[in-house]
């Protein structure tokens, strides 16, 4: 049984080593990681958040529920547009157990290139809400949470949140 791991796990902030093999077991994991985030009303997660510190993670694209699963995904390209939207992390919690939200302005838009679970190359443009959470994802593979891409201020203010559950 996976669980998830929390902000102020080093796990979260280790970059991960890339998958070499496509085996039951990982296939087998990321079957729960998916249950995992629909149960908890997620999009997305990453390996990291299960305490693994492998190169993969499953997402939702919320407006048609198709579901990715990425085995070492990689931006190979980010759009010079950006957007401002609201994130969150199951990683993330406050005091009342849920995530905290910020403000995080990302590119618009990524091409993404990962290997799926049948062992199939796929690339995909994606913008919107799906960049969005590809970029999040992608993020924890590398050590990164959304709170780093906030201002200091702003970082200090959302980690009071967290710090208040974790005590």
């Amino acid at each position: 049984m996976l669980q998830m791991k929390l902000c102020g796990d080093l796990v979260l902030r280790t970059e991960c080593a890339p998958v070499d093999n496509i085996t039951p077991e990982l296939l087998s994991t990321m079957d729960e990681m998916v249950e995992m985030m629909r149960a908890q009303n997620g999009v997305g997660l990453a390996a990291p958040q299960v305490g693994i510190l492998s190169r993969f993670l499953v997402m939702m694209d919320p407006d048609s529920e198709t579901v990715f699963r990425m085995i070492n995904p990689k931006i190979v390209s980010r759009g010079a547009q950006t957007c401002t939207m609201e994130e969150g992390c199951l990683s993330v919690l406050g005091n009342d157990g849920l995530p905290v939200y910020a403000n995080v302005t990302r590119p618009e838009s990524v091409i993404v290139e990962w290997t799926d679970e049948t062992g199939a190359a796929k690339m995909a443009e994606m913008s919107g809400v799906p960049a969005r959470i590809v970029q999040h994802e992608t993020d924890h593979l590398d050590g990164t949470l959304f709170i780093d891409h906030l201002s200091p201020v702003r970082r200090e203010m959302l980690m009071r949140k967290v710090k208040k559950f974790k005590k």
